[in-house]
C-alpha cells in the first residue's frame, strides 16, 4: 500500500513563501490526479489545489494567483508552491490521491504563518 509523505511546512511571516513537497512509496503520484487540503483548527479539511495527470490545475478561490501545484512524474512528486502567505492560511496541509477506488492521505506537515 502506497504512503504519502508530506514536507515543507513551517513558520513565516506574513508575506513569506513556502514550497511544500509529497512524495510517495510508488508512481501513484505520477499516475492520478493529486490534491492538496488543508485543515485549520476548528475548521473542516478543505480543498486548496488539485492538478490532473494530464496537468490542469484547480485551485480554491482562497489561493488562486498565490498557490501553485506541480507535479514531477519522473520523480512521483507533487508540489505546492506557497507565496502571499497570510495568517489565514495557516493549517495543517496534507497531500492525496486516489488510486483503484482507494483514497490515501499523508500525514500531513504544518504551515503557520504569523503576521
Amino acid at each position: 500500500q502506497a504512503q504519502l509523505v508530506e514536507s515543507g511546512g513551517g513558520s513565516v511571516q506574513a508575506g513569506g513563501s513556502l514550497r511544500l513537497s509529497c512524495a510517495a512509496s510508488n508512481n501513484i503520484l505520477s499516475i492520478n490526479t493529486v490534491a492538496w487540503y488543508r485543515q485549520a483548527p476548528g475548521n473542516q479539511r478543505e480543498l486548496v489545489a488539485n492538478i490532473a495527470r494530464g496537468g490542469s490545475t484547480n485551485y480554491a478561490d482562497s489561493v488562486k494567483g498565490r498557490f501553485t501545484i506541480s507535479r514531477d512524474n519522473a520523480k512521483n512528486m507533487v508540489y505546492l508552491q506557497m507565496n502571499s502567505l497570510t495568517p489565514e492560511d495557516t493549517a495543517v496541509y496534507y497531500c492525496q490521491t486516489i488510486s483503484g477506488g482507494m483514497w490515501y492521505w499523508g500525514r500531513g506537515t504544518q504551515v503557520t504563518v504569523s503576521s
